[in-house]
């Protein structure tokens, strides 16, 4: 039996996504793309903005034309009834369940041999045992490198946000778990293992902190893997954590959702730093690696946003030489504090400023890239394509590598330099070393 695991949203969204696939991977079941015809569709949802929940409905109606539907994550938390009318096919999951589904496997096993159908295997299906830390795969389907958990919920309540509503609040897994888990991965051949959550920073936050877990990590783990980081909030980034990023197996990647770059609006809007304590850190994460790939959220059109605002923002991205920008335009959400804001900004004005910022982000991407020229690269490979490996850069970039070694196979690290763009991909170009 087919099975397809659909994700949108966050890293952390891609983690659960790919121990929910390894789970059915065990119990025999094939994993298919979402080309490719399934029996069954999970469907990872998000919440972030409208466009993330509009593409939610029309998979999910695209799928149940011809498989069996479980809808889940933060969109089937937060809109159950909503996405049970999209089709008789579909079966939500809210998100206080969506660990169960580790399980769903075994017991879908169990009663189709009974002779039950799909649909009505998955309805019978209940076990109350479940924690948000139980998504610890084996194996992954989707990627060529690892996923942890560490993290779940958040603490702050950002006035545009409601994942935290979603999600909870802040939990952490305890770091001797981690520790163990990792060593599994490491063990079990993967080059490089990424930590996520819903708020990564917020990781034990009262105690030792993620500095603290990055500590043990190092401690621990061997010297050829590598480690990423998913996403850093700002006002969780303290100089134990930064002084862990010097190690040369924490790779030169991080992403910062800085939102705005006016203090009036981030206030506004209930962030919890200000930009001169974000331009400390960018500082301190240049002086821990050479030149990292920097990357940053940005939502356009946030209440309170005036022209003034939004030249600040624009000045700042451009004077700090971010590498890459992910640029949303403000999407009111329900139950948030700014769903019915009264100093909206237009939507023309809006989406005008968001293609500005994407503009900047393509000068500014590429002005790093090319800056890259002549350094040292570390690559993991993730598929084959015309002869040619094509992988992914400690610094996060996605390369052609031409002359990968003869026993070259997906998840393998390679040494190399960069060179000048591949100019039928547009893609940087790593030679390995000889």
């Amino acid at each position: 039996m087919n099975v397809c695991v659909y994700t949108l949203g966050c890293r952390l969204n891609q983690c659960e996504s790919e121990a929910i696939a390894d789970s059915f991977s065990q119990e025999g079941f094939t994993i298919v793309g979402e080309s490719e015809q399934a029996d069954l569709y999970i469907v990872n949802t998000c919440t972030v903005t409208s466009k993330a929940e509009q593409k939610a409905r029309r998979m999910i109606r695209k799928f149940a034309l011809s498989g069996v539907v479980l809808g889940t994550g933060c969109y089937a938390q937060v809109n159950e009834e909503e996405l049970k009318t999209l089709s008789d096919n579909v079966i939500v999951v809210p998100l206080e369940k969506k660990a169960h589904l580790l399980k769903l496997a075994k017991h879908l096993k169990a009663s189709l041999v009974a002779g039950f159908d799909l649909k009505s295997g998955c309805l019978s299906f209940s076990d109350g045992q479940a924690s948000v830390f139980d998504y610890d795969a084996a194996s992954f389907s989707y990627h060529s490198r690892s996923f942890l958990k560490v993290q779940d919920g958040c603490d702050n309540e950002c006035a545009y946000c409601r994942v935290h509503i979603a999600r909870g609040k802040a939990v952490s897994l305890d770091s001797a778990t981690v520790v163990q888990r990792a060593l599994a991965l490491e063990a079990a051949g993967f080059s490089e293992i990424m930590l996520t959550g819903v708020n990564l920073t917020m990781y034990d936050h009262t105690h030792k902190g993620l500095g603290g877990l990055l500590e043990e990590l190092l401690a621990e783990l061997g010297p050829d893997i590598r480690l990423r980081l998913s996403s850093l909030e700002p006002d969780h980034i303290d100089e134990r954590l930064l002084a862990t990023l010097s190690d040369p197996r924490m790779q030169p990647h991080f992403h910062i959702p800085v939102q705005s770059a006016s203090n009036k609006v981030l206030s506004r809007v209930n962030r919890h730093y200000d930009i001169e304590g974000l331009s400390s850190i960018l500082d301190r994460l240049r002086l821990a690696k050479d030149d990292p790939f920097i990357a940053a959220d940005v939502i356009t059109g946030l209440p309170g946003e005036g022209d003034e605002e939004f030249e600040e923002t624009f000045r700042y991205f451009s004077e700090q030489q971010f590498a890459q920008m992910h640029v949303f335009p403000f999407s009111p959400r329900p139950d948030t504090p700014l769903f019915k804001a009264s100093d909206r900004v237009p939507e023309s004005l809006r989406d005008s400023r968001a293609l500005r910022l994407r503009e900047l982000s393509d000068r500014l991407y590429n002005s790093y890239v090319q800056r890259q020229i002549g350094k040292e690269a570390e690559v993991i490979l993730q598929n084959r394509k015309a002869g040619s490996w094509y992988g992914l850069s400690g610094n996060y970039l996605e390369v052609k590598v031409p002359n990968a070694p003869l026993f070259a196979r997906e998840g393998l690290l390679v040494r190399g330099v960069f060179a000048p763009l591949d100019e039928g991909t547009g893609k940087p170009i790593v030679l390995c070393h000889a």
